[in-house]
């Protein structure tokens, strides 16, 4: 493979990248310092080689709405914040067993049960532990999805009777670097963040552990926060970027503190920190980049993204993110679901100029 960019550092490190040298927090720093265009057609570079050329899609369902005792500055579902969103407890199984259908037909070959609180407690609150083990179970056996949990903080209990239900990834963001964390969220650390990672990690899951960007963090937190998750070892880096909502902390905000560029740099140094990992491109995206840069992400070395709706705000239509994967030169992953995208494509269409709305992958569309 030719991998020269013009760029000395960019060069230097794809070729140690390619010859299975893992970079550090003085590369990513050095990196991160470096044009965009340069560092973009490396990171493509480094994705090539290791990725098998497709884009891979998740959707997600909120599970288990509000009223979350934690004060995560940027969450909508806060009971500390007053944001206006519904709230509603464990939903039944058999409606995240629709969901779960819905985000299959849309292309998705992952799907996510979400919750807003600390941690589903399997003695605290076993009733709805069992709906989750039972959500888990219809959607693992009646859809060709993989079943990925977000369930916040596990005991290893919890997290080795998720893994012996075929859990495919457990999600826990550690949202940024450690030294920024404690400005974002106070009621929980981010050792108790590392912790559940570790735990789930060792029962068998595979990890699927991001950043959300923009939030005041600077350029070297976003280093910092790769680096950490390098340590950790995940195979999905979800990226989502603010999406200021009103009546949180950071809801004051006209919009994310960050700009495409940095955006796609971070995309870019994360590819390099993380060559084999997903960097999916997650919540956020709508608002923080102009609809015709969208697959900018794409081409410095995201293959990853998050499709449909979001936990409290609606996403983008399955077929205008395949659209954005076709700009960017690539394909949708249909290793777990061989779905037809001119399909996905034409039914969003058809949905779009219906009067009456389409039935969302999440129950509500307002807040984050």
């Amino acid at each position: 493979m030719v991998y020269e960019t013009g760029n000395r550092t960019v060069d230097d490190a794809v070729r140690r990248v390619l010859d299975g040298v893992r970079l550090d927090r003085t590369d990513g720093l050095a990196l991160l310092a470096q044009p965009v265009e340069a560092l973009a057609v490396g990171a493509d570079l480094v994705r090539r080689h290791f990725s098998d050329g497709t884009v891979d899609a998740c959707s997600i369902v909120n599970a288990k709405a509000g009223n979350c005792a934690e004060d995560c500055g940027f969450c909508a579902q806060s009971a500390h914040f007053d944001t206006g969103i519904d709230t509603y407890g464990f939903l039944d199984p058999e409606e995240i067993l629709e969901a779960a259908n819905r985000a299959e037909a849309d292309g998705a070959q992952r799907f996510g049960i979400v919750v807003a609180e600390k941690g589903v407690s399997k003695t605290a609150r076993p009733d709805e532990w069992a709906d989750v083990i039972r959500a888990i179970r219809l959607v693992r056996d009646e859809t060709a999805v993989a079943v990925d949990a977000s369930l916040g903080i596990l005991t290893r209990e919890e997290a080795n009777d998720l893994a012996a239900e075929g859990v495919n990834h457990y999600n826990h963001n550690i949202e940024t670097s450690r030294r920024y964390f404690p400005e974002i969220i106070g009621t929980h650390t981010f050792e108790d963040r590392l912790h559940t990672l570790h735990r789930a990690k060792e029962a068998g899951m595979d990890l699927c552990a991001g950043v959300i960007l923009g939030m005041g963090e600077s350029p070297t937190d976003r280093v910092d926060a790769a680096i950490e998750l390098q340590e950790i070892g995940i195979s999905s880096l979800p990226v989502n970027v603010l999406n200021p909502i009103d009546g949180t902390p950071l809801g004051e905000r006209d919009r994310a503190a960050i700009s495409t560029t940095e955006l796609i740099k971070t995309i870019a140094v994360y590819r390099f920190l993380h060559p084999t990992a997903r960097v999916r491109l997650t919540g956020g995206r709508e608002v923080a980049l102009e609809q015709g840069d969208q697959h900018l992400p794409f081409e410095a070395g995201a293959d990853g993204i998050l499709t449909g709706d979001y936990l409290t705000t609606t996403g983008q239509t399955p077929g205008d993110d395949l659209e954005i994967i076709q700009r960017a030169g690539l394909e949708p992953n249909r290793s777990v679901n061989d779905f037809d995208p001119a399909a996905v494509t034409a039914r969003h269409e058809t949905a779009e100029s219906d009067p009456e709305p389409a039935v969302s992958t999440t129950p509500t569309e307002s807040g984050e």
